[in-house]
């Protein structure tokens, strides 16, 4: 393991960001709003579930046939997928301009090829899922459960629909 994935590693050792990291999430969100970076970023703002307070956080965006998907790196138990569990999907992504949206779950046998498709895009993540991007199928199977996907929609219902949608049409309906 070279020394950036050692890095990576220690931004969030105890599964959640330490204090430089914390202060490094703060100043790549502000970036990311502003619209400054590549479109694959931007700030995801969510209401605290606590407190409700607004937070902004960093986010790689992976696009996988069409789609836009948002992923958790370090798995279900972090603060940004609780919180946009308990405010029911509601949030905006900023990229220089604010957008709206719902973030719906993903199904668990849609997530293999948007996690690879993540791991291509958000090098930085790369230490934190038990996975190696050029993995068989299998082994992306295998990690779904524990690696939360969000599709954001526009408005409430945007991305419900969708999923429903695609959902049955696979389903031969």
């Amino acid at each position: 393991m070279g020394r950036y994935e050692d890095y990576l590693r220690w931004l969030y050792k105890s599964g959640r960001p330490n204090r430089f990291a914390r202060l490094q999430n703060r100043a790549t969100a502000a970036v990311y709003l502003a619209g400054i970076w590549p479109r694959r970023v931007a700030a995801l703002d969510v209401r605290e579930r606590k407190s409700g307070r607004l937070i902004s956080i960093p986010v790689v965006i992976a696009t996988c046939d069409g789609d836009r998907y948002l992923v958790s790196m370090l798995g279900q138990d972090v603060n940004w997928v609780r919180n946009v569990r308990a405010a029911d999907g509601d949030a905006v992504l900023r990229h220089g301009r604010r957008e709206t949206v719902r973030l719906i779950e993903v199904p668990n046998d849609e997530k293999p090829a948007i996690l690879r498709r993540y791991l291509d895009v958000a090098p930085g993540a790369r230490p934190h899922v038990p996975v190696g991007r050029r993995a068989p199928r299998e082994a992306f199977e295998q990690v779904a459960p524990r690696m939360p996907v969000r599709q954001p929609g526009s408005g409430r219902f945007g991305a419900r629909t969708r999923i429903s949608l695609s959902s049955a049409a696979r389903a031969g309906r």
